[in-house]
Parts: structure tokens; C-alpha cells; sequence
């Protein structure tokens, strides 16, 4: 059944970039205009973020959103086949510094977004660091797409984390250098397990893992955000935050990466995952 699946992928994979984004434009009308796939939850999102707009602005942000979210489908798509000098062409950035850091000593934690493209981003990731580079998921639930995907996401090296197992597997990994990366605005499992802040004009809890993980390992943290520079070509921006995490109290790391998470969402608002139920949870 895998390869059934697999082999008509890797054939529209071949097409040249150009038909790719026609594709994708084209699977952008579908989803907006025929099935509205989560079109309800993606306005209202918008609506509890951006209440100072008009519907015309929200509306206009949400296509935007779906086109960089139907780019994201055939882009992944495209990477079963694209080979190393392709997956660089679509990133520009500078991980030095990140790399400094851990040169002296000192494991890295990056805390991330739900941004696009984050399956470009990761290949990049693991090509540029010259430590271990681990990357924590949401397994699929396709037992098919889990294996394909878990096959283009290690291509280059990342080492791949369930977020299920993560307790199990990260034990490896405790005592040595490592830059993780963790998406971390998602929503705790239970609402009574986050710290609650005000996030734009509704509060939610945030997940307590990845302040309390970087506080019993004693890493450096930095934020980072991913975002296109140009249709198919991606950027990576972080900002160092501490080396430092266990002089912060409880819950202050955790309203720094609310406070990112806000300032890049209104930088770019079509780029953030709009159909993730972000105010699911009421106090």
C-alpha cells in the first residue's frame, strides 16, 4: 500500500516548480472556495486576533494563509525527490551564531511557531548545525504518510522525536550537546497544565514543557520564527534569549516566547497556522 501511495507522489514531484505552484493555486480555490476546509475556525481565529480589522482585511489574510498553506502541501511533496543543492536554494539565513553557542559548551533549545515551511526548514536545519539536531513531532496519524515523512524529515541527519515518546527517547540525548527544536505555542493536553497569558485579545494556556525542560537541562534558549522572503524561498530568524534559564521564575520564559509569538503573528499574519485551534481552552 506504501508504495502505491508513494510512487504516483514522487512522480508529481518530477514537474518543474513553476507547475507546482499552478497546482498549488489551483488546490488554494478548492480549499477556500469548494470544501472551505476549517474556513469557519481559520475566520474565527482571525477574528479573536485581529479584532481591529475589517472582515474584508480578515478575509484577505485567510487567502493569503491558504496559499502559503496549499505552497507548504506541494513544496513537501516536491522534496521526495528535490536533492540537496534544491533544498538550499529555498532558504537563506545564517546559523553561526547558533553553532557558537554550542562550540562552547552549551546545548541549544529553540522555541518555534507554527510557521511556513517548516519541512524546508528542517532539512536546512539539520544541513547547517555541526551538533545533533533534533527535531520533536506530532506523529501522523497515516501509518503511510507517518513513514514518508519521517523518511524526508531525516534525510539530512535530523534526529526525529515523537512528542509522544519524547520522555522515552530524549533520555538518549540528556547528557550530551544537541540543538532541539520544539513548536511551542501549541495548546497543553489539559487546560490545567499551562501557564495562562493573555495572547492577543483572548487568554490561553501555554504548554509549561519546553521552559521546565530547558530549566532541569540548563540549555541556552532562543526563540525563532521562519517565514518566506520571496514565493517557494524561506527565511529563519531567532533571538537569543538566556544561557542562563534557571535565574528566570517560573513562567517569565514562557511570557517572552508569548510576547515573540505576537510581534512575528503581526508581522506576517498570513504566516502562522490558522487552522490549529489556538482558543480551544476557556479559564
Amino acid at each position: 500500500m506504501y508504495y502505491l501511495v508513494y510512487i504516483p507522489l514522487y512522480l508529481i514531484s518530477l514537474l518543474p516548480w513553476f507547475v507546482m505552484y499552478r497546482l498549488s493555486e489551483f488546490l488554494r480555490f478548492l480549499v477556500w472556495n469548494v470544501f472551505k476546509y476549517r474556513k469557519d475556525v481559520v475566520m474565527n481565529n482571525l477574528a479573536i486576533a485581529f479584532p481591529e480589522k475589517t472582515n474584508e482585511e480578515r478575509i484577505k489574510i485567510a487567502k493569503a494563509f491558504y496559499l502559503l498553506f496549499c505552497d507548504t502541501l506541494v513544496e513537501s511533496i516536491k522534496l521526495i525527490s528535490l536533492g540537496k543543492k534544491g533544498v538550499m536554494k529555498k532558504f537563506v539565513g545564517d546559523f553561526r551564531p547558533l553553532n557558537d553557542i554550542m562550540a562552547r559548551g552549551k546545548s541549544v533549545q529553540v522555541m518555534a511557531l507554527h510557521n511556513f515551511n517548516w519541512e524546508i526548514i528542517n532539512l536546512n536545519l539539520a544541513l547547517q548545525f555541526t551538533y545533533p539536531f533534533l527535531g520533536v513531532y506530532g506523529p501522523l496519524s497515516s501509518p503511510i504518510f507517518e513513514r514518508m515523512f519521517r523518511k524526508i524529515r531525516a534525510r539530512y541527519g535530523t534526529i526525529l522525536i515523537p512528542a509522544t515518546e519524547f520522555k522515552k527517547e530524549f533520555v538518549h540525548w540528556k547528557d550530551k550537546l544537541y540543538m532541539l527544536a520544539l513548536v511551542a505555542d501549541q495548546n497543553p493536553p489539559r487546560k490545567e497544565v499551562g501557564y495562562w497569558f493573555p495572547f492577543f485579545s483572548k487568554e490561553v494556556p501555554f504548554i509549561k514543557g519546553p521552559e521546565t525542560g530547558a530549566k532541569l537541562q540548563d540549555t541556552a534558549i532562543v526563540f525563532g520564527y521562519f517565514f518566506p522572503v520571496s514565493r517557494g524561498k524561506y527565511s529563519f530568524k531567532y533571538e537569543f534569549i538566556t544561557d542562563d534559564p534557571r535565574s528566570y521564575p517560573d513562567g517569565e520564559i514562557t511570557r517572552l516566547f508569548r510576547d515573540y509569538c505576537e510581534t512575528c503573528i503581526r508581522e506576517h499574519p498570513a504566516n502562522y497556522l490558522w487552522t490549529h485551534r489556538r482558543w480551544k481552552y476557556a479559564k
